[in-house]
């Protein structure tokens, strides 16, 4: 799906990235966890193309990325990022449709519209449509942008790519675990999303492998007992902690403190 070599970003002569070298597979949840700094966001805005990165290769399905069309890639790769505007002139299920826009030109038809319907249903979100959306609460928001970036990827191309940044800030713990289960469901179809994450022990629990990012680089990448490791954190974060298991799932659980 994705292979990556020595990709490097710099600000003036600051490395926000540096020799990054990565390499995800189809149908995998990647989490990215680390510290504040470690580059985290950054490292999902170049795969997003959103800023000017160095690369010795970065190819996507098996192709360099730069060969995709600015009309073509959004059918294959959609970002949810963490900061949205507060005020958006549109309805609630406008802003969903917004996903759709790849496929149209002038009006959605009736299968946008189904699709729209479809992750409004999904991410619990249907019922805001009689609210203003500068009225939501920060977590609504949140889960129609969630389901603005499902239903731009709901086509039938093969092998997408869902980049969210903090997608569960702002939502309280059901939704949180309801919209992980979403992308878990959405990679079991063999495609894969990156997820950066704040909180290890969800990041463990439902991640196939997890990105440690400290420094501007990557730490380490691999399955979640390998990466969290009680040595590991407490060094990367600057705090002591005890690595445990999980009572039910047998999942690494991490105790601060």
């Amino acid at each position: 799906m994705i292979q990556i070599v020595d990709l490097n970003f710099k600000v003036k002569n600051r490395f926000l990235l540096q020799k990054i070298d990565v390499e995800i597979q189809a149908g995998e949840l990647i989490a990215i966890v680390g510290p504040n700094g470690a580059g985290k966001s950054t490292f999902l805005s170049c795969l997003a193309n959103e800023i000017a990165y160095q690369a010795q290769t970065f190819n996507f399905k098996n192709q360099p990325i730069s060969s995709y069309s600015r009309s073509e890639i959004p059918l294959h790769r959609a970002k949810f990022s963490q900061h949205q505007s507060s005020e958006i002139n549109l309805k609630n299920d406008e802003i969903v449709l917004m996903g759709r826009y790849p496929y149209f030109k002038n009006d959605a038809n009736t299968s946008d519209i189904e699709i729209v319907s479809k992750w409004m249903t999904k991410t619990e979100t249907h019922h805001l449509n009689d609210r203003a959306y500068e009225q939501l609460s920060g977590g609504e928001k949140q889960r129609l942008h969630i389901a603005r970036v499902f239903t731009q990827l709901d086509n039938n191309v093969q092998n997408k790519l869902l980049l969210l940044d903090e997608p569960l800030n702002n939502l309280d713990v059901a939704h949180q675990f309801k919209t992980l289960h979403l992308i878990k469901e959405f990679t079991q179809q063999n495609n894969t999303a990156l997820v950066v994450l704040h909180d290890l022990n969800i990041a463990s629990q439902f991640a196939d492998r997890l990105i440690l990012m400290n420094n501007s680089t990557i730490e380490m990448f691999d399955v979640p007992t390998k990466v969290l490791t009680q040595e590991r954190i407490t060094t990367v974060y600057k705090y002591p902690c005890t690595i445990t298991k999980h009572p039910v799932t047998q999942h690494s659980i991490i105790l601060f403190g």
